[in-house]
């Protein structure tokens, strides 16, 4: 396993963008080379570093003076920071953090809250319970509200309204931003408009000019309107923030929030078969293609990881794969936050129905083909090697979780 080539296609993306902040550090440029005369020669681009405020500076102690091919640890472009000392208003944002991360749904909502900020109003984003994320900075999030308790565990949707009118009362936000998703965002919003007496916004994915544009009629039609105060918006609503970043700082709530008497009780998870997920709702999917020699193998690789199975439209014609696990443009679209690709080269027509999943895993003997390209962790090798490592890997992790818990 120690021979798999990863690569990061953001990376070389912004490699090739010379137009993103980043741009510079990404290049390897040679910093000496002997001349046809035998005379050592330097290129003097290649020597410095870009500060914080944008400007070149030169190092003349020489510690970042390496090898021609490594990029130097100390070669390190900061995006500008954006700083609201006494924000005049602000814009509330509550992500779904599905997984205790942002999604790419959140990161949407974010910079939809971030144009409507401008320069002198704050992004506070408004978290409930334990999270596992680091980069709000760059996500575009200047306040970070995290409200902690028991009472906010599982599913505590009359909780955590008390929890967002408190908010409302201490911070008067101009905008509520909420995700229209099934993860929570959307059933969260309707009943915080129910109680803040608002009528909100629905599905929309566009702000511009003081009008917002929302799906209406089965998606068919839009309705445009007059922004209101509370917006639930779609996803890729707006382009993510990627060029700043923020201070993220953290505040608290000046009163406890309201405890409502729950009229919903939570009985937890229960355990659902992944054969039976339908390929559109399912959030961990492991597709086979015609790179899969085992098949057998495959299905006990996806039964361990708990995933849900697809296909490759080539897998399916040949019938290793009923026709309704088949993804792509002509089977099914799906919005997978991890999506596995197991020999599968790449067709343009797969590639548009994982097109909204947020992590691509793609496992493959072509390190040129466009899965690779499309993917965000690449390991090139053959599949069933790597599937029997990963099982591996997971029935260990197991054993040593259970001879710990023991």
């Amino acid at each position: 396993m120690s021979d798999i080539i990863r690569r990061d296609p953001r990376a070389e993306w912004i490699a090739r963008n010379r137009l993103h902040p980043l741009h510079a550090a990404m290049q390897t440029q040679q910093t000496s080379w002997m001349g046809p005369s035998g005379v050592m020669r330097k290129n003097p681009h290649a020597v410095g570093f870009i500060g914080p405020n944008g400007v070149k500076r030169i190092d003349r102690s020489g510690a970042q003076q390496g090898g021609g091919n490594k990029r130097s640890a100390a070669v390190e472009v900061q995006l500008p920071l954006h700083q609201v000392a006494a924000p005049a208003f602000y814009i509330a944002v509550v992500p779904d953090m599905v997984g205790g991360r942002l999604g790419s749904h959140d990161r949407d909502l974010l910079g939809l809250a971030r144009s409507l900020a401008g320069s002198d109003g704050a992004v506070l984003a408004v978290v409930f319970g334990e999270h596992k994320e680091n980069h709000f900075p760059t996500a575009g999030v200047d306040r970070l509200l995290v409200i902690d308790g028991e009472q906010y565990q599982g599913y505590a949707p009359e909780q955590m309204v008390q929890g967002l009118r408190a908010v409302d009362n201490q911070f008067s936000p101009r905008h509520w931003l909420l995700p229209d998703s099934r993860t929570g965002g959307g059933e969260m919003g309707r009943r915080l408009a129910a109680t803040l007496g608002e009528r909100p916004a629905t599905r929309v994915w566009q702000v511009k000019d003081g009008q917002c544009i929302g799906r209406a009629g089965a998606g068919q039609q839009d309705i445009q309107r007059s922004v209101p105060r509370l917006i639930l918006a779609a996803a890729e609503c707006a382009e993510p923030v990627s060029e700043t970043r923020h201070e993220a700082l953290p505040v608290e709530l000046s009163t406890e929030a309201v405890r409502a008497l729950s009229r919903i009780g939570d009985l937890g998870p229960v355990a659902v078969d992944p054969a039976t997920i339908a390929m559109a709702e399912a959030e961990f999917i492991m597709s086979g293609g015609n790179g899969v020699k085992d098949w057998a193998l495959f299905h006990q690789a996806t039964g361990v990881l708990g995933a849900t199975e697809g296909a490759s439209r080539v897998a399916v014609d040949d019938g290793f794969m009923p026709r309704n696990r088949q993804v792509g443009a002509t089977g099914t679209w799906v919005t997978a936050r991890v999506y596995m690709a197991v020999g599968i080269s790449g067709a343009i027509q797969h590639l548009q129905g994982i097109g909204a999943c947020d992590k691509v895993v793609a496992i493959n003997m072509d390190p040129g083909c466009d899965m690779i390209k499309r993917a965000d962790l690449s390991v090139i090798g053959d599949s069933a090697a790597i599937l029997k490592a990963l099982i591996e890997a997971v029935e260990n992790f197991r054993s040593d979780a259970q001879r710990d818990a023991a």
